[in-house]
């Protein structure tokens, strides 16, 4: 009797194991094809031509610079939400489209997208491979042959991914991605993408420094601290760096130009400053209108919650910029339904247009919150940002499609923060 059940249970166990092994076997394959179409769908774009294609170089810290003494074009992309699974491929495809279409009208000298390129949610996407979605974008900027960079969000590397910050930071830097200008940073400060793109005059004075920085993900990095949302912020070695850079910069024009002005400086990162969600407060408790720190431009706060997701500590960052009167402007995602731009304390924030037809339930059929942001920095340092929808008459290109979406952010133009 006894030796009936075990054999019994032996069966039992013997059927599940198999099962779980063809639910296995059958998701890797359907992965693996689905990944393949994703990538073939991101090598079938045309190269944009670009008239006098910039070309950058290194320099002895090796630091990737630019020459001009013309404008310089820079495309903000953030939130792409790749997922890389075989649940994800038609919502992944449609990221990529809206990714080709806007570069190709644009042709921008340089595209940086702010985090969470990758999505690779199991439950939703089928997968927990990150470098999936990493790859899917990084074949379709080398395909559209414009320079690229990138840096991290919260999901490119979750603590359930298949891989690491360190490890999709190498893949970026793989000589593979002739056009990507992406830099894991100096080993002794944290994160990883801390590094700086300038921008120089024939004369070798640098008109704009773009710097790029990990603004971290989750202060603990476990999947409760994901779930829970208790994102971190940028860490007090990582303001270090940036004040040392802004002072190499400055002594660097100084030899040249014998002038001793701050170079002029913009800031791009995924999770938003405390300082974005006060600033804001700030304009909302003032009955909407311009405080004596806050200048309202344009787009809105279209969250609910807590509005503006940033990190839970407190940093210097924004301190820091103020002091050494350097970045102008900062340009961060993370928040999908926020686009606003504003002015606080001399210096403009702004949220980046999503391209995210995944991560948010539903939002694939929204369309207000999705486009790009088109910064413009001219040869005597000033620069102008301007947005654009994607679902605009100025993405009515012959071979491109754009799907039917709701507008639902249309006739929203503030929001109130929650008491």
């Amino acid at each position: 009797m006894v030796k009936g059940k075990i054999k019994n249970r032996k069966k039992a166990l013997l059927v599940v194991v198999s099962v779980v092994l063809v639910i296995a076997i059958a998701i890797t394959g359907l992965n693996y094809f689905s990944v393949q179409n994703l990538l073939k769908k991101g090598n079938a774009y045309n190269k944009v031509e670009i008239e006098n294609q910039l070309v950058p170089q290194k320099d002895e810290n090796g630091n990737w610079y630019f020459t001009t003494d013309g404008d310089f074009k820079v495309m903000h992309l953030t939130d792409i939400h790749i997922g890389g699974g075989f649940m994800s491929k038609g919502v992944d495809e449609k990221a990529l489209n809206a990714v080709a279409t806007m570069v190709t009208k644009e042709k921008p000298d340089l595209v940086i997208a702010t985090g969470d390129i990758a999505f690779p949610v199991p439950y939703t996407a089928g997968t927990f491979n990150n470098y999936s979605g990493a790859k899917a974008f990084a074949n379709l900027m080398e395909s559209l042959g414009v320079y690229w960079d990138v840096t991290f969000g919260n999901h490119d590397a979750e603590c359930y991914s298949y891989f690491d910050r360190e490890s999709v930071a190498k893949f970026y830097e793989s000589e593979d991605y002739k056009y990507c200008l992406f830099q894991s940073g100096p080993e002794d400060v944290d994160g990883y993408g801390n590094h700086v793109v300038e921008v120089k005059n024939s004369k070798g004075v640098i008109t704009q420094a773009i710097i790029l920085i990990d603004s971290q993900a989750y202060i603990k990095n476990n999947l409760i601290e994901s779930i829970k949302g208790t994102y971190d912020n940028i860490h007090p070695n990582q303001v270090e760096w940036y004040e040392s850079e802004i002072k190499r910069m400055n002594a660097e024009n100084e030899k040249i130009s014998k002038e001793s002005v701050p170079v002029k400086s913009l800031a791009f990162f995924h999770i938003p400053l405390v300082e974005m969600g006060d600033a804001w407060n700030e304009f909302a408790e003032n009955d909407f209108k311009d405080t004596d720190n806050f200048k309202y431009s344009d787009g809105v706060i279209g969250e609910t919650g807590r509005r503006v997701y940033s990190g839970f500590g407190e940093d210097d960052m924004f301190e820091k910029m103020v002091e050494l009167d350097s970045t102008k402007a900062m340009f961060n995602g993370h928040d999908h339904l926020n686009n606003t731009t504003f002015e606080y304390k001399g210096i403009k924030f702004s949220y980046g247009y999503s391209i995210d037809y995944f991560a948010y339930s539903g939002i694939d059929k929204l369309g207000s919150q999705r486009g790009c942001t088109m910064i413009t920095c001219k040869p005597d340092t000033t620069f102008t940002i301007d947005k654009y929808n994607y679902y605009s008459d100025r993405y009515d290109l012959e071979g491109f499609t754009r799907e039917e979406v709701t507008m639902q952010l249309e006739d929203v133009t503030y929001q109130v923060p929650e008491e």
